[in-house]
């Protein structure tokens, strides 16, 4: 005679409701993986986890430990599950093998596509911004720069959302090296003040700063921990980019610049993290 099933045998069973008809590894699976999106916010207890999960006791304990078995949570008494170190390993292998110009290319075809100007995007490379990738536009306009090309990061659009992070002395100092070293000659006063409402709303113009009849609107790219580690912009003629139209787009470059920096692994709730003094 079979025995009739438990309490915890029903609870378990209706769980699975809606999911009767999945694979049980799925199952499985998936809910492993929401165990562990669960624990994101910081140690939690096993009544918690549950209630959280909307699952028996039983079947989250079972699911955490297995979970600990593989040393993606550990468990500190008192204070319940958190990440293990097996996640640590994986997110730095994740961030080693990131590359940038692949993860943003899709995005910035998109961004081509929608505005039909030219899209750069570059990163900082021994204080000059580096042109990394770029998806000429569909008006018959010609843009100088070129994969590959270092231009001065105070007088580019590109450049200076890369310095969006960076204090007013290092803006002083990079400033005065561009002139020195042939930057068009501009107000420091005036370029300080636009830095500054630039890094208020999160993006960056170039009005003609570095090429006569060009402008451009830019913004950062952030990673996992919040720091500034490349930047696009979408640069036309002048006739094309009146400053209404420049205000414009800033939301499209700047909700561009945010999925590329989503799809690194940055999130809203990542603070700005400020650029260390002595960059590559």
């Amino acid at each position: 005679m079979r025995n009739a099933p438990s309490n915890a045998d029903l609870a378990e069973k209706a769980e699975s409701g809606s999911d009767s008809k999945s694979q049980p590894g799925s199952q499985t699976l998936l809910r492993g993986l929401d165990v562990i999106d669960a624990v994101i916010d910081g140690p939690i207890t096993l009544a918690e986890l549950a209630a959280r999960l909307g699952l028996t006791r039983s079947t989250t304990h079972r699911l955490a430990t297995a979970l600990i078995d593989r040393r993606y949570l550990t468990f500190v008494p008192r204070l319940g599950y958190h990440f293990g170190p097996k996640l640590l390993e994986l997110g730095f292998i994740a961030q080693q093998q990131t590359d940038v110009v692949q993860v943003a290319r899709p995005h910035l075809e998109e961004l081509a596509a929608s505005t039909e100007d030219t899209v750069n995007l570059g990163i900082l490379d021994n204080e000059r911004a580096l042109y990394l990738d770029k998806i000429p536009g569909r008006r018959r306009v010609e843009i100088s720069s070129r994969v590959g090309d270092r231009r001065p990061l105070t007088s580019t659009g590109l450049g200076k959302a890369l310095l969006l992070d960076d204090d007013a002395a290092h803006w002083r100092k990079l400033f005065d090296e561009d002139r020195a070293a042939g930057s068009p000659p501009a107000d420091y006063a005036v370029w300080e003040e636009r830095m500054r409402d630039y890094v208020a709303v999160g993006r960056a113009f170039d009005l003609e700063e570095n090429e006569d009849l060009i402008r451009c609107v830019a913004a950062p790219i952030r990673d996992v921990s919040g720091r500034i580690v490349a930047a696009i912009s979408v640069s036309s003629a002048a006739q094309y980019m009146a400053d209404d139209r420049m205000q414009a787009l800033s939301d499209d470059v700047r909700g561009t610049a945010k999925a590329i920096s989503m799809d690194l692994g940055w999130s809203e709730g990542i603070a700005r993290k400020p650029a260390p003094r002595s960059r590559r």
